[in-house]
């Protein structure tokens, strides 16, 4: 099995329309808190799956469940974001393709002394933390029980390979925008759709077109 790529990177996936009150917001939220102001101004997920989030616990933390938490992938080019760029999945109903989301990178170990210094818990699941049979760990020491293999495995036919790629980091309620190190973009036009919404925003990260982190 690989070893933990350190420092770690994680990813967050969103449509490039949802920055602005992301950036407004001065973080991302958390599934729950963004339903409970009416939603985003683009969802890209899958209804059903987001419910069920809502009610699936976080098994090492008793009584929160995965849609309080933010979702970070441990990887570019996810599952996730090859199934909007199908866009063929029959729960799917943005059909807007891979192009306008954008990944949001940051650091692993920072967000979590952040999360400690600030009494926000935090966990990762070693597959889909949306299904019900994940596992949940809460501590650094426990990272190595990750599928990093999985995780770097651009070739995810593998039943193994599927579940292990989908491991997700969890952040409970919300992560500060200044804990964003980089933007990740398929294109230009896309780019500077970014650099336009994080015009007047104090902390610009960069932003970059990375195809390679694309279908």
């Amino acid at each position: 099995m690989s070893a933990r790529p350190i420092p770690t990177p994680i990813y967050h996936i969103t449509h490039v329309d949802n920055l602005p009150s992301i950036v407004s917001d001065d973080g991302l939220l958390s599934d729950s808190a963004m339903i409970a102001r009416g939603g985003p101004a683009m969802a890209v997920g899958m209804s059903s799956i987001k419910e069920r989030r809502l009610r699936l616990p976080v098994k090492c933390h008793p009584g929160d469940f995965v849609g309080d938490y933010v979702p970070f992938y441990f990887c570019p080019r996810s599952i996730m974001l090859y199934l909007l760029h199908m866009g063929n999945h029959p729960e799917l109903t943005y059909r807007g393709g891979q192009g306008p989301i954008v990944h949001l990178e940051a650091d692993l170990e920072d967000i979590v002394n952040w999360a400690q210094a600030s009494g926000a818990r935090w966990a990762f699941s070693l597959s889909n933390a949306g299904a019900g049979y994940s596992e949940f760990r809460s501590s650094v020491g426990e990272l190595d029980e990750i599928d990093w293999a999985a995780v770097a495995n651009t070739d995810f036919r593998s039943p193994e390979v599927k579940e292990g790629k989908q491991a997700e980091f969890l952040v409970q309620r919300f992560v500060p925008w200044e804990l964003v190190e980089r933007v990740g973009v398929q294109n230009a036009q896309v780019q500077n759709r970014v650099l336009a919404a994080l015009a007047g925003a104090t902390h610009r990260p960069p932003v970059d077109v990375l195809p390679r982190w694309y279908f």
